[in-house]
């Protein structure tokens, strides 16, 4: 990611800086690069690394690297407690009232719409009504989806359960639609015209080459061991179980697929992910300034 200190080196430092961009395409290389370079501190935006279970499977930063640069909202949060786009936000909020630049960066588009143009003030899901939607979502998610109202079905993937279930919880739990409380968002946390943005624009070849060559060193450093840790407290519904890879390497140590198998399975369900980012960041940030790696 060399290449791109042109473009980072106009930058001011004492300008926030976002870099978001698809699992695998050297995201967190720039940030630290930028880092080093200019101070700051790195912030995590995927909602995955954030939790202490998972090192190696989301590709958190080392110890070494967090020993040599400072980095905040990595590996916190336990496999069983709750952390929202909103847990987020007022983490980062949090963080820049400390005084420190932040150089946010992570895959989770979500985190940066919200951070960018606000976010909703739902109220939290109680527990109860988190549970009764883990049970229709494994059980009958098409009775999920009819449970929407509609102008909230209306905004929603409803392909990805996740967001159907977030949308259903909300509903349950406070009587309004989702849709609804986000017509009363907020001001944004750090408007984009505030910040330099950068997405990161790898092509696809090259990308899901890099995904493939991942995920094997993942394997030569220990994921499957990090799986076998997580066998007594595995719970799929959990959305600590939704780390790339886990399902598929806990699906072999229960005797259900071999482990070339589910190798191949972890590394096709990253190359879709991956898809699914690349599909986000275009619709969403056309306006910030792309970096092509390679």
């Amino acid at each position: 990611m060399g290449g791109v200190v042109l473009v980072w080196g106009r930058v001011s430092a004492e300008q926030p800086v976002l870099i978001a961009g698809p699992t695998a395409s050297g995201k967190s290389a720039l940030a630290m690069e930028i880092v080093a370079a200019q101070g700051g501190v790195i912030v995590n935006a995927d909602a995955l690394q954030v939790y202490g279970c998972w090192r190696v499977l989301t590709a958190r930063p080392t110890l070494a690297e967090e020993a040599a640069l400072p980095h905040r909202l990595y590996g916190h949060v336990g496999r069983d407690e709750a952390w929202s786009v909103g847990h987020w936000l007022r983490a980062v909020r949090g963080i820049m009232a400390e005084g420190v630049r932040p150089v946010i960066v992570g895959g989770t588009g979500l985190y940066f719409t919200a951070l960018t143009e606000g976010l909703a003030e739902v109220p939290e899901i109680p527990a109860a009504v988190r549970a009764e939607a883990d049970a229709l979502r494994l059980g009958d998610p098409a009775a999920m989806v009819a449970g929407l109202d509609a102008a909230t079905a209306a905004k929603t993937d409803l392909a990805n359960l996740a967001r159907v279930q977030r949308a259903w919880e909300v509903l349950r739990a406070t009587g309004r639609g989702l849709a609804d409380w986000q017509r009363d968002t907020p001001a944004p946390l750090v408007p984009r015209a505030a910040c330099a943005a950068f997405v990161v624009r790898p092509g696809v070849e090259w990308l899901n080459a890099r995904i493939d060559r991942r995920f094997d060193l993942m394997m030569d450093q220990g994921a499957l061991e990090e799986a076998r840790a997580e066998l007594p407290h595995w719970q799929p519904l959990r959305p600590s179980a939704r780390a790339i890879g886990a399902p598929e390497l806990v699906a072999h140590l229960h005797g259900e697929i071999g482990l070339s198998e589910a190798v191949a399975a972890a590394k096709l369900a990253s190359r879709q992910y991956a898809k699914r980012q690349r599909t986000w960041f275009r619709s969403r940030m056309g306006d910030w300034q792309a970096v092509v790696p390679g």
